[in-house]
């Protein structure tokens, strides 16, 4: 329908702008949107306002041309001049009746699309370093990051989740020194236990575990530790593997799946950090200074260069984040996009600023990045800061634990990602209307139970008369069933899947609003095969977007 109008406005354009050459309408960048009320029509259009200034008349004098030039379509009912020039289009019945049959008919695949027409693209996300649990900032990251993926692939991407394990360096040396102190059974509040150490009740069970010589799964890599506190590579490697199994049990919890797990240290093992630091040598943009190895990030828009390597010989942890995207980019992914903490903002310039330098045609912009802000705990108005075993945060299990996954995902989803999250555990938990996972969940059971009181042929609602659906509830119930699709290409464009999350919100409050007012298992069959066509296409999109947000849709609750 958003096609069919579009098309009409243009040839309106061209009508009214036809002797008028200075106007070039292949660059009319005009709008065409739903209002917020159902009153204001279906669909609006500031045609008029963009057309005013070249054409050097009044929007509404505009406007008035446009309705009149407006070749005729069988969709539209009326039109209607608004505000400073807005034109509003109000669709026929059936033209609002016809969404009830295509979401019928399409059923789980309507809302898909084939915008990304099979391109490949990665989303990274959590990427946490296998230091300890996933604490409720990589929840968000994980629940942010997956919606991305599962609209992204709604939206005709070909998805590749991923997982990096910065599994080198200087916090991994600290967790093996941490694992060793508890094996010699030195508490974590002595002075002796290493300064920057790790203190969850988790390093105890790492301890105890390597002395009894257990063996650990971790995706691609199975660890038996050699019992020996003098073998710190053995540690190390089964430390990294112990946490990285504790990692993907937290995963498996919060239904996340990845299809592809990266380790720093194989980028240092496989050649591909050296190559990427030859690479960028041969191509002249790095310098020698007072015995460090630099690279002239400022040559592509940073504020000043970065040291590469270090007078000790070692890489600054910028270098090998270049190599990995480097690597992504021989991979085939026509877009990448990281989903990471906020404390990251100040790598992208100096990663994208390696990937230019590197002269491998990488698109400037590219990779893209989303990137989340905190996550504020709070339980009885007070904020949750400890958890036992992590020692010094709430984690991802801790949230899962105390309210279950689809609260989890929903709310650590359902806010623009750059900004800042309050997560209130009593909210989360309370079976009411205050809490929107719930509200939304229970529309759709809500439905459920009117077609299981029906008990008849769901197969047959794709074929009724739909004439009587003409109340305000049902108008404005319409007009929400048919932008969803809009919705779910939006969100995937604009990488913002709370706006999927907040059109659940609305259609429930729609479905609910109606669903107080009327009856539907009534005696006047026709309409109440109309009615439950109309709530069995509802309870088909509450089901298709919580799928996107990665949350169930129980037919009970």
């Amino acid at each position: 329908m958003k096609a069919h109008l579009t098309e009409l406005l243009t040839i309106a354009a061209k009508t009214i702008v036809q002797n008028n050459g200075s106007l070039d309408l292949d660059n009319l960048n005009f709008t065409l949107e739903r209002p917020k009320s159902a009153e204001h029509g279906d669909f609006a259009t500031n045609l008029a306002l963009v057309l005013a200034k070249p054409l050097k008349q009044n929007p509404l004098a505009i406007a008035m041309q446009i309705i009149e030039a407006l070749p005729s379509s069988d969709c539209i009912a009326k039109t209607e001049i608004a505000g400073a020039g807005f034109i509003n289009f109000f669709l026929n019945a059936q033209s609002q009746q016809a969404v009830i049959n295509e979401i019928l008919a399409t059923g789980p695949n309507y809302g898909r699309n084939n915008i990304g027409k099979g391109q490949k693209v990665q989303v990274e996300f959590v990427s946490a370093n296998p230091t300890g649990p996933l604490h409720v900032g990589h929840g968000r990251g994980a629940a942010v990051g997956d919606c991305l993926a599962r609209l992204l692939y709604a939206n005709g991407w070909n998805v590749t989740r991923e997982f990096y394990y910065n599994d080198a360096g200087a916090q991994i040396d600290n967790l093996t020194l941490s694992v060793v102190a508890r094996c010699k059974g030195i508490a974590t509040d002595d002075a002796s236990f290493p300064e920057n150490g790790y203190r969850g009740e988790y390093i105890n069970d790492i301890a105890t575990a390597f002395l009894a010589e257990e063996t650990v799964v971790a995706d691609d890599m199975e660890v038996t530790a050699s019992g020996d506190i003098n073998d710190l590579e053995s540690m190390r490697t089964f430390s990294v593997a112990y946490l990285r199994h504790e990692q993907d049990l937290d995963l498996k919890a919060f239904q996340i799946k990845f299809d592809v797990f990266s380790l720093e240290s194989a980028l240092y093992t496989e050649g591909k950090v050296e190559q990427a630091v030859e690479a960028l040598v041969k191509s002249g943009h790095t310098y020698e200074q007072e015995g460090a190895l630099w690279l002239k990030t400022t040559d592509f828009g940073d504020d000043k260069d970065r040291v590469m390597r270090k007078t000790d010989g070692g890489y600054t942890y910028f270098v090998p984040d270049v190599a990995y995207h480097a690597d992504k980019w021989k991979r085939g992914f026509v877009r990448v996009i990281n989903e990471q903490g906020a404390d990251h903002h100040s790598t992208i310039t100096r990663v994208r600023a390696g990937l230019q330098a590197l002269d491998m045609s990488i698109p400037q912009d590219w990779p893209d990045y989303v990137l989340h802000q905190m996550v504020t705990v709070m339980r009885g108005g007070e904020e949750v800061k400890l958890s036992k075993r992590a020692g010094s945060y709430v984690t991802l299990r801790d949230l899962i634990e105390e309210v279950g996954c689809d609260a989890t995902r929903y709310f650590l989803a359902a806010r623009r990602s750059d900004s800042q999250l309050v997560f209130d555990i009593d909210l989360a938990r309370a079976q009411t209307n205050d809490n929107p996972v719930y509200y939304i969940q229970y529309a759709h059971a809500r439905i459920c139970s009117v077609l299981n009181q029906w008990n008849g042929d769901k197969a047959a609602l794709n074929h009724v008369d739909l004439s009587s659906l003409n109340n305000a509830h049902e108008t404005v119930l319409l007009q929400r069933l048919s932008s969803y699709p809009e919705t779910v290409a939006n969100a995937a464009t604009e990488l913002a899947p709370h706006t999927l999350a907040n059109y659940l919100k609305d259609l429930a409050s729609d479905l609910h609003s109606y669903y107080n007012e009327y009856k539907f298992l009534i005696d006047d069959e026709a309409v109440k095969l109309a009615r439950l066509s109309l709530i069995s296409a509802t309870k088909q999109v509450l089901k298709n977007g919580l799928d996107l947000l990665g949350v169930s849709a129980p037919e009970k609750m």
